[in-house]
């Protein structure tokens, strides 16, 4: 099982998850987290950590965010790994409560 960066984290994008992470599993897109599959060790300590509230256990993840496992793997083939926090978007707030914002997400 893996854990997986759900919608809520589009154009969020706190990085309070990646602190806690003990293997580094998080990649960073423009405006978009997520976790690699293949390195993501279940250990469940950047659940508590997101502000979003965006990252689920893969066997919990809503079925209308499914579609999020395959773009996490994905995703983290082609984005960087992220291993420090950085500060949120200055807008991130204002984004924190939006739902559908998949068409938003940059790649």
């Amino acid at each position: 099982m893996t854990y997986v960066v759900s919608e809520s984290c589009i154009k969020c994008k706190y990085t309070d998850c990646v602190e806690v992470c003990p293997v580094d599993c998080f990649h960073a897109g423009p405006n978009f987290l997520v976790i690699d599959p293949d390195e993501c060790i279940d250990c469940t300590l950047c659940v508590a950590e997101c502000p979003a509230e965006a990252i689920f256990a893969e066997d919990d993840l809503p079925e209308s965010q499914r579609h999020f496992l395959a773009l996490n793997a994905e995703l983290a083939k082609l984005w960087k790994p992220i291993v420090e926090k950085q500060d949120a978007p200055a807008d991130a707030d204002e984004w924190l409560t939006v739902k559908d914002k998949l068409h938003l997400l940059e790649r």
